[in-house]
């Protein structure tokens, strides 16, 4: 501090010199003037120098007193600092534990974030499920926005919370319960007409939906199956009404009357067949114009067959009692009987051939045996009538379904010339034309050949019991001849 006051008293002094100096120039001008004014200056100087002394002690005082509190303050601040150090390290410690713990929670978060993800992921592909399950459940068409809160899971615009998880495990143990449970309820419908109306529904599970619609009146009362739409969510009647003994069982059951009921376990698989399916009345206009004489021939062999029907039945007879009966009167010889007897059956085969032979009982047995013979042969035309007719037209009806099989195949070749092979719709009408015909050919065909071969087994067995009858009859007679002989012997 000495060394700083004197610097600032040497430069005061220096100063004052350098001014002094110019003053003594100007002094030379003026010397007297100069003088004086030096001497003030002098004084002046005096009493700076004494007022800078006194300074410079004020300041050496002040600077001593400040070294002492400079010194505590470095004391207190070298503790401080210390302290510092000491609490620096501690938070370096701190901040290294801390890093360690964020290392941790940054993987620990990493793996709930890859948790959440997958779990986000699960729940996600779950709504898909439950929302498939869903659309394919009969069920939704009895309840209707059931599955709303589904959408935000399956598109995640929200995050998902645990309430949506309850709602959609909700809705599983309700599909399921369901999926296993019949019941009756009111419920909305398209019926077979295109509109909406209220009929009660009979749901057996997820597979088979029944409906019943009673008007209030009671005029109209329909049963029938109820196909699910999984695009609408609704169900819709089916277009064909189930048989009349199956709509009975439906009907029964919606009374309570009945304990079990038709159903489809195909989920209305095969009732969308039913749908398509056409009977054989469906099926004969698709056939083409070879159709109509293959009918002709079905209609012209139920006419032959009804015929020969109608005329066997008309000419049979129960032979052994009623040769019984004849054996008895010509063992009498009472011929008049014997006569009465075949006259008044005259119109059957049996006893019109034998009642052309009792006149010629008198002859010889070639002669009986030849007119037996011929009255037999006789009958024959009669009975073999319209036999070969029916075996023609067996053999006709299959020829015919071929035909029609060949002009369906040119008419489904033609199209593939014109149009290509590229639409199936275009070659179809050909197709069904040519197995139409074959199927209806066949189906005409195959009862017709076995009815004509039942009628010739009919015929054989026939002409064979005549000509039975007719050697028994001749021998019966002449056995009566012989015993009339003995006795006219004797």
């Amino acid at each position: 501090m000495k060394h700083i006051f004197l610097i600032l008293v040497f430069l005061h002094c220096l100063g004052s010199v350098r001014a002094l100096a110019q003053n003594d120039s100007d002094l030379r001008m003026d010397h007297q003037a100069r003088e004086k004014q030096q001497e003030i200056i002098r004084e002046k100087a005096t009493e700076e120098l004494k007022q800078a002394k006194a300074a410079a002690a004020q300041k050496i005082l002040e600077i001593k007193n400040d070294e002492t509190a400079i010194k505590a303050a470095i004391t207190s601040l070298q503790k401080k600092n210390e302290l510092l150090e000491q609490t620096n390290k501690a938070h370096e410690q701190q901040i290294l534990e801390q890093k360690k713990i964020q290392e941790q929670l940054r993987a620990d978060l990493a793996e709930s974030d890859a948790l959440g993800q997958e779990l986000s992921g699960f729940i996600k592909t779950g709504a898909k499920d439950l929302d498939t399950l869903l659309s394919q459940s009969l069920q939704s068409a009895l309840t209707k926005d059931g599955q709303t809160f589904l959408a935000p899971l399956i598109s995640q615009k929200n995050p998902w919370s645990m309430e949506d998880v309850e709602k959609m495990a909700d809705c599983f143990f309700r599909e399921i319960t369901a999926s296993g449970a019949v019941k009756i309820t009111r419920a909305s419908i398209i019926d077979r007409q295109g509109k909406e109306i209220i009929a009660q529904v009979l749901t057996l599970g997820n597979f088979t939906g029944i409906y019943y619609l009673e008007k209030a009146d009671g005029s109209k009362k329909e049963v029938g199956f109820l196909l699910y739409s999984d695009q609408s969510r609704r169900f819709f009647a089916l277009s064909r009404l189930p048989s009349s003994g199956m709509a009975d069982k439906m009907r029964d059951y919606f009374k309570g009357v009945r304990p079990d009921v038709p159903m489809d376990i195909s989920k209305g698989g095969a009732l969308r067949q039913l749908t398509h399916h056409l009977n054989l009345a469906e099926q004969v206009p698709k056939g083409g114009p070879i159709v109509w004489p293959i009918l002709a021939i079905l209609g012209l062999s139920l006419i032959i067959l009804l015929e020969r029907l109608i005329f066997f039945y008309r000419r049979q007879i129960r032979v052994e009692p009623f040769m019984a009966k004849v054996r008895k009167l010509v063992a009498q010889g009472n011929w008049e009987d014997c006569k009465t007897l075949l006259s008044a059956e005259k119109h059957r085969l049996i006893p019109k051939i034998l009642l052309t032979c009792l006149p010629l009982r008198d002859l010889k047995r070639e002669d009986m045996e030849n007119a037996l013979q011929e009255s037999i042969l006789g009958e024959i035309p009669r009975i073999e009538r319209f036999l070969s007719t029916l075996g023609m037209l067996a053999a006709i009806a299959p020829l015919l379904g071929l035909l029609g099989t060949v002009t369906g195949m040119i008419n489904t070749f033609h199209v593939i010339t014109y149009y290509g092979a590229g639409d199936p719709r275009m070659m179809s009408g050909g197709i069904s034309e040519a197995l139409v015909t074959t199927m209806l050919g066949l189906t005409v065909a195959i009862p017709i050949m076995l009815f004509h071969t039942l009628l010739s087994r009919r015929v054989e067995t026939q002409i064979g019991q005549m000509e039975e009858k007719a050697v028994s009859f001749v021998n019966m007679v002449f056995k009566q001849k012989a015993l009339n002989g003995k006795k006219e012997d004797a």
